[in-house]
């Protein structure tokens, strides 16, 4: 049976015999008899496991390391130590053994040095936490948007289009290294043209909300962006909602929503790893998010929050100036002088993407992004431009070529109408409702600048 539904109910198997596999994550053995502090992955509570000279196999158990699989059969106990109950085992079998040189010993590890050991990191209790509020996270996306009628979209992970027209992609060719020279004929390529990884399934998506209403895609993306920072990586998850007949205000309603329905959905059902991390890793973590489950979210314009910023009594390392982006020491003050989440909307056009609906002063676009206490910007949204003359206009003011966009540009054409959409770094979120401040010890197997192992 599983450790996590012997411990769920307890009472239960109170003097009956179970039968659990798992892993030795400690082992003391004395002259006579010796505990086993045991895990099987399926909670983040350890059963400890009593043992005794009555066990036909004594010698060879005491001889068992720390990382040994085994196969446990006892009685359940209750405890004479710190637990509420423990195991007097009648059998111990070994499944798989573990040499000395086991890297995961029952010490305190750093993060470094987890990350060299990304493929047996899930089995110290820190990460154990993590990935599992990981899981339950996504479930929760899952369930908010599956809930609330949307179409789960896969968007592709090979495109011809650069959403953000930042330009740090990577590129997909079949073209041998030693043959890409000056200009490169893509005609030949795989694709027949210049292909890449995707940066956002964002306009594929208003493709399907353009069908079917809701819409929305939750998929590993990519950026070629050379950054080292704590919050940067090359390959990350987004979830990204799109919605037809809905302006940006409607846009803050969902984001809101759908925060607060997650949020909720891991405290009730991660309990024990929330309270794991509200002692480890972030005190006070838990009333942080229920503090927001309770938050009234502003709205503000971003000339507003330049001129709070421009008043405030502060000396700023990044002097907040109108027409431009706000720092993190922005976001923090600005949510503090709130006393909770802040909508900034209606962002300078010249530093958003294109395909943003332009407001009628001809100089904001309807942008909006959701900063949160204590982690600054969460998600990302707009209205998205649906008049065809005006994106066409935005894209020649930019630049932009419509090659390979028409079909994008054709969306206006043949029965466009208001939609609205936003995108939300699910590692950032992770790191948000975790307190675990490295964007690399949220997600599995980190690809950064210089690591790609395994």
């Amino acid at each position: 049976m599983d450790l996590k539904d012997l411990l769920k109910d307890k009472d239960k198997y109170l003097d009956k015999e179970v039968s659990i596999c798992g892993w030795i994550r400690n082992h003391r053995d004395q002259k006579t008899f010796g505990f086993i502090d045991f895990s099987d992955g399926t909670c983040q509570t350890h059963l400890q496991v009593v043992y005794d000279e009555k066990l036909s196999n004594f010698e060879e158990v005491k001889k068992l390391l720390v990382g040994c699989a085994i196969k446990v059969t006892g009685k359940i106990i209750k405890s004479k130590g710190n637990q509420d109950i423990e195991m007097q085992a009648e059998s111990i079998e070994l499944l798989g053994n573990c040499p000395e040189d086991y890297p995961i010993q029952p010490k305190r590890h750093t993060r470094e040095f987890l990350r060299e050991q990304a493929y047996l990191r899930p089995r110290t209790n820190l990460f154990q936490a993590v990935f599992r509020v990981r899981s339950i996270a996504a479930y929760a996306i899952h369930k908010y948007f599956q809930e609330n009628g949307y179409v789960y979209f896969h968007a592709p992970l090979i495109t011809s289009s650069d959403c953000e027209g930042a330009g740090e992609m990577f590129q997909v060719t079949t073209i041998p290294l030693d043959k890409i020279k000056g200009d490169v004929d893509y005609s030949k390529d795989f694709f027949g043209k210049m292909t890449n990884l995707t940066v956002s399934g964002q306009l594929e998506a208003e493709t399907f909300a353009l069908s079917y209403k809701k819409t929305y895609t939750f998929g590993p993306t990519f950026r070629a962006e050379n950054s080292n920072t704590k919050t940067h990586a090359s390959e990350f998850w987004m979830i990204e909602p799109e919605i037809a007949f809905c302006d940006l205000e409607g846009d803050m309603d969902i984001m809101e929503s759908m925060l607060k329905y997650v949020v909720k959905y891991v405290l009730d059902n991660a309990k024990e790893e929330m309270e794991f991390f509200d002692k480890f890793v972030e005190n006070g973590l838990i009333d942080k998010l229920n503090k927001l489950l309770n938050s009234h979210f502003t709205r503000i314009d971003h000339k507003d929050v330049i001129k709070i910023l421009k008043e405030a009594p502060v000396k700023w390392e990044f002097e907040p100036e109108y027409g431009e982006d706000i720092a993190k020491e922005h976001e923090k003050y600005i949510t503090e002088y709130f006393n909770g989440p802040v909508f900034i909307k209606n962002w300078p056009k010249d530093i958003k993407a294109f395909y943003m609906k332009l407001n009628p002063d001809n100089e904001t676009v309807a942008a909006v992004d959701l900063e949160v206490p204590g982690a600054g910007e969460l998600m990302g949204g707009s209205q998205r431009e649906e008049d065809y003359d005006k994106l066409v206009s935005r894209m020649q003011e930019l630049g932009m070529s419509r090659e390979g966009l028409e079909w994008y540009l054709n969306l206006r054409r043949y029965g466009g109408c208001v939609h609205s959409g936003f995108g939300m770094g699910f590692e950032r979120l992770l790191i948000y409702l975790t307190g675990v401040d490295n964007i690399r010890d949220v997600i599995p197997y980190p690809r950064c600048p210089k690591t790609c192992d395994y």
